[in-house]
């Protein structure tokens, strides 16, 4: 897609933004007070993904969908074929919270080695958003990059992420880095406004979008490290004559951790929650079951349910893992541009490593390790598994390559059975 087709999806989005938040102020049927799709979206990916409602093709022995599912937006996808299993209005474009923080840290976490220190200056903290999510980074104090990550990754920290988008050039910048990049990975959906998805006029991504970039930041060690640790110990305010403390933050995406009436979702490896009064709850996560990795992404669910955006995650990675093998995809998800262009690489644009697959061969044997924070806290190191980005003849694009995933989340004790 062009440039200039993106930009006109981006003005649609725009113009759609206000029906978002609008609703009838008398109607009898319920349904007539939420917003309706779009009568034509995006057909990346398929063309069953352009047609607003559900999309899904049962074969012999698939289970049927959820009926819980009110999510105004929706995608479950194969995280390693690329195949999307089902989709509900999925390339929609919706305001997308904190979410859009993956888009950042895919933009943003290359560029710095997280052993850099920053001491932050007073105007980096400055206009923050009234309401923000923050992790407590505070003026003229000195932080590592790694620190200001998981403050991004386990808080949502806008404060955080306004500290290392100063540090790649500042805010305008990093807004242009990140739209450069979605349209790289043809997230043609979204348009950045705010670097830590803060509500913004004209600022809107989709499900379909997420995944992809979710998709993108998980070839990617650290960002698997991130959003799959739990929790870890933050840096405090240094005090003169006095060792500085730290405090201990935990990842707000409960289907990792657990909490508030949430069971902790067996083979969760992140990625990220938000909530804001214009997006509603959006939801992006990934998943691991019997050797299958799978994606989810649910945006603004409308059900009374309590967290019913983590419940719909949760009952659609059920479904998929069940329904895996059964049903026929309806679209699947692209490939980055460079992806096509470049067989030859690593998903980072390096050659492959030595001892890797070349394309277009099996992946090899998946390696993983993990260690434990020196704060006490769980921290996840996650090796690169055997496999490479291949290519195929037919432009199909697979990810050869068993996700690591962190062995904490094998342990962890299923709170209640699931298929």
């Amino acid at each position: 897609m062009s440039a200039s087709k993106k930009t006109a999806w981006a003005v649609t989005a725009a113009a759609l933004l206000p029906l978002v938040a609008a609703s009838p102020a008398h109607a009898d049927n319920k349904d007539d007070q939420q917003p309706k799709p779009p009568a034509l979206m995006s057909s990346l990916g398929g063309a069953l993904l352009a047609v607003p409602g559900t999309q899904v093709r049962l074969g012999a022995g698939a289970p049927v969908l959820p009926k819980e599912l009110s999510g105004r937006s929706w995608i479950v996808a194969d995280a390693e074929t690329g195949d999307v299993l089902a989709a509900h209005n999925s390339h929609w474009p919706l305001a997308p919270a904190s979410t859009l923080k993956m888009l950042f840290a895919d933009t943003v976490l290359p560029k710095f080695p997280k052993t850099t220190s920053h001491t932050v200056d007073p105007k980096e903290l400055a206009g923050i958003g009234e309401g923000s999510s923050l992790v407590g980074v505070k003026e003229k104090q000195t932080y590592t990059v790694h620190d200001l990550w998981l403050g991004v990754f386990l808080r949502s920290g806008n404060d955080a992420v306004r500290v290392l988008a100063e540090m790649n050039g500042g805010i305008p910048k990093t807004i242009k880095d990140m739209n450069d990049h979605a349209d790289e990975l043809q997230a043609l959906d979204t348009h950045v406004k705010s670097p830590d998805g803060y509500d913004a006029p004209g600022q809107v991504s989709s499900a379909y979008d997420l995944t992809l970039i979710a998709r993108s930041g998980m070839q990617k060690a650290d960002f698997r490290e991130y959003a799959a640790t739990p929790r870890a110990k933050f840096p405090g305010e240094q005090k003169p004559g006095k060792a500085r403390e730290t405090f201990e933050i935990q990842n707000t995406n409960r289907l990792l951790t657990g909490a508030l009436g949430v069971a902790p979702y067996q083979g969760m490896a992140g990625v990220k929650n938000g909530s804001t009064t214009h997006a509603g709850s959006t939801f992006t996560g990934v998943a691991e079951r019997n050797g299958k990795v799978l994606l989810v992404t649910v945006m603004n669910p409308n059900s009374k349910e309590q967290h019913a955006v983590y419940k719909e995650a949760a009952r659609l990675l059920d479904w998929g893992f069940a329904a895996s093998g059964k049903v026929k995809p309806v679209g699947e998800l692209v490939p980055p541009k460079s992806a096509r262009t470049n067989p030859g690489t690593e998903s980072d644009g390096s050659a492959p490593a030595p001892g890797k697959n070349a394309p277009g061969t099996t992946a090899g044997a998946a390696a993983s390790t993990a260690s434990a924070e020196k704060s006490g806290g769980v921290g996840i190191a996650l090796a690169v598994a055997g496999g490479v980005l291949v290519v195929l003849a037919g432009g199909v694009f697979l990810v050869n390559r068993r996700w690591p995933l962190p062995e904490l989340v094998g342990r962890r004790p299923r709170s209640r059975p699931r298929p």
